[in-house]
């Protein structure tokens, strides 16, 4: 990729009262990359996506917008954004075409001009068919794309989302997502998205990490895995909390309890091995092998799992 970044933010701090959403957050979303911010609920998605989205002003630290201040032309910013929220707006009782009409009415579209437009965006996501249909009669997966079309109508030159996957079934989650990457290929649409799905994490071309207001990672998702090493081990045992303290007093490596298991990092330690295979083989049940995943990330970022980590300040 090349040119300017689409967004570039750095010493980005954030506060309700005297919670902190956002600390010290700095990074640059390229022209034409699927970017997704991802993390557990009150990680600091939700702020983040309301300050890039101008529904929010900054407090401390600054930010660019498709080469605008952000503090300073929130309003030219906003015009050329497409803005997909996480709770439906749609309005359900309308058909697909007077949703996109009334989209269309906020950016001063009408004519030929929206005749056009309304075309291009019915054919980008398979809704042609459905065009005189009711909001209300289409299934969770049909009411995103139409979400989808309708931020589409401006031809915005980012689209942010906010959980786009929020209530669909796996098959309508890919369909959305290879509609996404469609948009990309064709069009070199720059998307920016929050998610709390490991596997929506997993499927953008980088990923930001959040934790507590915090961004732990930034890189490509196979990226992040491949700094933690090899394959990480699964051990299933009959005290684990007891055995989890016995291998880091002995060996002196990190070992997670989730779920009653043990993870610990690529049996790098030939300590830690023997031990398992020799003075513990009793306490051991099993021992899985398996790539590292994001969750794993996680984790070794920030010592916490995944969904544990979550608080009650904020949605997401």
């Amino acid at each position: 990729m090349s040119g300017q970044p689409v967004i570039e933010v750095l010493d980005l701090n954030f506060r309700y009262g005297s919670r902190v959403a956002l600390r010290d957050v700095a990074f640059q979303v390229e022209p034409g990359e699927v970017f997704a911010f991802l993390g557990p609920n009150g990680s600091g998605k939700t702020t983040l996506f309301r300050l890039l989205s101008t529904l929010v002003p900054l407090q401390h630290g600054t930010a660019r917008v498709l080469g605008d201040c952000l503090a300073e032309k929130p309003d030219a910013i906003r015009r050329r954004l497409g803005i997909v929220f996480q709770s439906p707006s749609l309005d359900r009782k309308l058909t697909v075409a007077e949703n996109l009409r009334c989209q269309a009415a906020l950016y001063g579209l009408g004519g030929r001009e929206l005749a056009v437009r309304q075309r291009e965006v019915l054919l980008q996501l398979g809704l042609e068919a459905r065009i005189s249909d009711r909001v209300e009669t289409l299934s969770g997966g049909l009411q995103r794309r139409v979400d989808l079309a309708r931020s589409l109508m401006h031809r915005p030159e980012l689209l942010l989302l906010d959980e786009p996957s929020t209530g669909l079934d796996p098959g309508a989650r890919s369909d959305f997502w290879n509609y996404l990457r469609q948009l990309q290929g064709e069009y070199g649409l720059t998307v920016v998205m929050t998610t709390h799905l490991l596997s929506e994490g997993d499927r953008a071309d980088r990923i930001g990490i959040l934790h507590e207001g915090n961004l732990v990672a930034l890189d490509q998702p196979e990226a992040l895995r491949r700094e933690l090493g090899g394959d990480q081990v699964t051990i299933t045992c009959s005290n684990p909390v007891q055995l989890k303290e016995q291998l880091e007093t002995r060996c002196g490596v990190s070992v997670h309890l989730m779920d009653g298991q043990l993870r610990v990092p690529p049996l790098e330690n030939e300590s830690l091995w023997d031990l398992l295979q020799g003075e513990f083989q009793q306490q051991v049940e099993s021992m899985t092998w398996g790539k590292p995943t994001l969750e794993d990330v996680f984790i070794h970022k920030t010592g916490q799992q995944f969904q544990s980590s979550s608080t009650s300040g904020e949605e997401s």
